[in-house]
């Protein structure tokens, strides 16, 4: 038996059996079989969520090997993927045929399917997150059979899947809407904290992808501003590159969470000089180049998507709140935006949001600082990362969620006895009835 943990160590699981399946065939056997055994099933992603929403004692199905375009059509930009494959490896092969996503997060190490399925998103006033690009999906249900559904075909289905959280069944394939190849212009730098927040709504409205990192202890946040232009690409230099990511933002600052480890009272100071270093680059490169960045220092996470207008308020009372704390905060907060939209468990279902998600370093007390996080983002009616540490039940998530119940309906009809369930799905979706 092997003991599976995800990237931050949050999470650990000794699965009775981890098939890699390399054909759809071998998926639905798989299922069939523990399903007929009694057993549950959890697919397995890179690992990348912070929750137990992976983690499973009985049988772990690894999609390593279920990875890669299927089918690129550059005239729609419809891009069928098997649902094992990295982000990283979607956006490499997708650039090969001229072809980008719409809109990424700030990590590629995500499976397809586990992007989708726990909400993933990026950042930007006029763009959803990564499942408002899905235009199709094909799933293994509990019995083994194969559906497939999309707006048009097993709507609702298609509008619980798309962020299904792994409970509706193994997502195979997913059919993505790309557009062409384009570039994006790079601004980064420090501004002060107060400017950035008074004239928030202007800077998220101003630009096609918005953001900021909050510095705890500082009075600069590092603000990126990413835009789309005609091209041609202007990257880094690869020196730049290196000293700006891997020496700067990597191994400089892993040193100083180390050392802010060792000695906590040391971290008010540290965070303070780290703001004030914060330096300005501009660039210009390929989107996904853009949109990821490589992260090595290892840290916990939890993330609230509020209300857009509450985001202010929300970060003055935890500007507030981290003074107080018995521990203090090592890592910046992130800031970012995105659209409304109609998926059913999307954060941003139904109003226009702002995300916070704040971290901790790997190995330091995070409990305090996450749970009255949690409290203030919950007093304007705040949403967990589905894939990020909290502590919300059914009961509370259904206040926060429109469609939750229809949610439950769908996922009783496409698995009635819980053979895709594990401890945090029956946390967060509440105990399978008759299962």
């Amino acid at each position: 038996m092997t003991t599976w943990t995800n990237w931050s160590g949050t999470a650990t699981a000794s699965p009775q059996r981890t098939p890699r399946p390399r054909s759809l065939a071998e998926i639905s056997d798989a299922v069939r079989q523990a399903a007929d055994a009694g057993m549950r099933v959890r697919p397995l992603g890179s690992g990348h969520s912070f929750t137990g929403i992976a983690a499973t004692d009985s049988v772990a199905l690894d999609l390593t090997e279920w990875a890669g375009v299927v089918d690129a059509d550059r005239e729609t930009g419809l891009v069928t993927v098997r649902s094992g494959t990295t982000l990283h490896r979607l956006n490499t092969e997708l650039a090969r045929v001229g072809l980008a996503m719409t809109n990424l997060g700030d990590i590629d190490e995500q499976t397809v399917a586990g992007a989708i399925s726990t909400g993933t998103h990026g950042t930007g006033a006029a763009f959803g997150g990564l499942a408002t690009q899905v235009r199709g999906l094909e799933l293994v249900l509990a019995d083994g059979s194969v559906v497939t559904c999309s707006a048009d075909e097993q709507p609702e289905l298609f509008a619980a899947a798309r962020v299904g959280l792994g409970a509706l069944g193994v997502i195979t394939t997913v059919t993505l809407q790309c557009e062409p190849s384009f570039v994006l212009a790079a601004h980064e730098g420090p501004e002060p904290l107060d400017g950035v927040l008074e004239s928030f709504d202007e800077h998220a409205d101003s630009n096609d992808h918005f953001e900021f990192y909050w510095f705890p202890y500082g009075r600069n946040a590092l603000v990126k501003r990413n835009n789309r232009v005609p091209g041609p690409a202007a990257p880094l230099s690869r020196v730049r590159e290196f000293v700006d990511y891997t020496l700067t933002e990597n191994a400089a600052f892993g040193t100083l969470c180390r050392l802010g480890r060792a000695v906590p009272p040391l971290v008010p100071t540290l965070g303070r000089v780290s703001s004030a270093a914060l330096s300005t680059r501009s660039y210009s490169d390929t989107s996904y180049r853009v949109f990821a960045t490589r992260r090595s220092v290892r840290f916990v996470e939890s993330e609230w998507a509020v209300p857009r207008e509450s985001v202010r308020d929300v970060l003055r009372e935890a500007r507030a709140l981290v003074p107080t704390l018995q521990t203090p905060v090592t890592f910046p907060a992130e800031v970012r935006v995105a659209a409304a939209d109609d998926v059913w468990l999307s954060t941003a279902y139904g109003r226009d949001t702002a995300y916070v998600a704040i971290h901790q370093y790997v190995g330091m007390p995070y409990r305090e600082y996450f749970l009255a996080f949690a409290s203030i983002a919950g007093a304007v009616g705040g949403r967990p990362h589905w894939g990020k540490l909290h502590d919300l039940d059914a009961s509370t998530l259904r206040e926060r969620y429109p469609r939750f119940d229809d949610f439950l309906r769908v996922a009783a009809d496409t698995d009635p006895r819980g053979v895709f369930r594990n401890g945090y799905l029956d946390r967060v979706l509440g105990p399978v009835k008759g299962g």
